[in-house]
């Protein structure tokens, strides 16, 4: 199934690092600084609503999800959110923002192992910056030819990539935890992808029919090395 590839590109959030755990404590801990104004069910649904609302101006990232818990945070309050809890969300994006790099299990074993056989490239979203400072301090990059960071990742995403770099989809596997952005969009262009789901999910990447789609799942990223043979 694999034989012809050659470039295998690697999400890096929660493909490479865990990612989604900071979002979720951040969730949590700005949830708790507006009690007094909302119940936490309807802060949550606020801030998603917010975010996915806010996508278009800020892309993907710590930036602007914090913007958003500003937004949200002067919204729900009717203005009356006092300067010092806006200091406090800035704080918590700030935190986010120099968070350590934890790699997920068996990350850099697989990336060595697969370096002397593929071209490996990373293909992630969010803010370019943040994204760099993550790939330096992860000690990872020395793995990489290419590294691009998108503002999404659909099938037409993926295509000018492909145009850019001089590969074909025939050619091409990308491994990654979401359904939505790193396997779906890859199988509708004839490429392959490989799902390594980590145990949470931000809701806007979540799918519920893809049952006709064809591609492996692996519990753990280290099962790709007997897989791709």
């Amino acid at each position: 199934m694999y034989k012809d590839v050659k470039v295998i590109a690697f999400d890096a959030d929660d493909t490479l690092w865990v990612n989604e755990t900071y979002f979720r404590d951040a969730e949590n801990r700005f949830a708790a600084l507006l009690e007094s104004y909302e119940t936490n069910n309807k802060i949550h649904q606020e801030l998603f609503k917010t975010e996915i609302k806010n996508l278009k101006d800020y892309g993907y990232g710590i930036k602007g999800f914090v913007l958003s818990m500003i937004e949200v945070a002067i919204d729900l309050s009717d203005g009356n959110i006092s300067s010092s809890k806006i200091n406090d969300l800035l704080e918590i994006g700030k935190e986010m923002l120099h968070a350590p790099v934890d790699l997920l299990p068996g990350v850099p074993e697989v990336l060595m192992e697969l370096s002397g056989r593929f071209k490996l490239i990373v293909v992630t979203k969010g803010d370019l910056v943040d994204q760099e400072r993550k790939l330096t301090k992860s000690g990872l990059l020395p793995f990489f030819h290419h590294v691009e960071v998108l503002s999404e990742k659909k099938a037409e995403d993926y295509l000018k990539l492909m145009d850019r770099l001089d590969i074909s989809p025939r050619d091409f596997l990308m491994v990654g935890n979401s359904l939505k952005s790193d396997v779906l969009p890859l199988i509708e262009i004839g490429a392959q992808a490989i799902h390594v789901p980590f145990h949470t999910t931000w809701a806007h990447e979540e799918v519920e029919d893809h049952s006709s789609k064809k591609f492996d799942t692996l519990t753990e990223l280290k099962h790709i090395i007997e897989l791709i043979g």
